[in-house]
């Protein structure tokens, strides 16, 4: 490897990646197999043009190698989830997660003025919470047990400008 990481390409998402987003969503080892079936619907809306999500892909060396997916929160003013997001392992640490969250912040910019991110608080989730506080994400709140019992839920919030 030369030293200088190739950015990764992004793009929207389509129904034909889906196999390959199965595939990044299992790799990853976090996700429960009962949560992997909940990201496909997510990623199945988005594809099928719900305004209520958006998919995108970065691909790395013509190969999909992550996914991001968000959408405006029901019964808030400018407020939005990052719903899903996924880099395949083999990938990691090359950019691509960064990659797809400044696509996210930077699609958002403008209108949204607040970016949640629900996530999981057991050990195995340590590198994904620094992941989101190295980018400027502040831990905003922590349920006991919330997605079983000793898996607190972490919730990560990021304000962005609008205007």
């Amino acid at each position: 490897m030369s030293g200088t990481l190739t950015a990764p390409a992004l793009r929207h998402l389509t129904a034909s990646d889906r196999g390959r987003i199965e595939e990044i969503t299992r790799a990853v080892g976090v996700f429960r197999d009962d949560e992997v079936p909940v990201a496909l619907e997510v990623f199945d809306a988005a594809t099928a043009g719900s305004s209520d999500y958006t998919a995108m892909g970065a691909v790395l060396d013509g190969r999909l190698a992550g996914w991001i997916c968000w959408g405006p929160t029901p019964c808030t003013l400018g407020t939005f989830d990052l719903y899903w997001m996924a880099v395949d392992p083999a990938m990691h640490a090359a950019g691509i997660g960064t990659a797809l969250v400044q696509e996210m912040e930077g699609r958002l910019a403008g209108y949204a003025r607040l970016i949640v991110v629900e996530t999981a608080g057991r050990p195995d989730y340590r590198p994904t919470c620094a992941f989101y506080e190295a980018r400027g994400y502040r831990r905003a709140a922590v349920i006991p047990d919330f997605y079983a019992p000793g898996d607190d839920q972490v919730v990560y919030v990021k304000t962005l400008t609008t205007g």
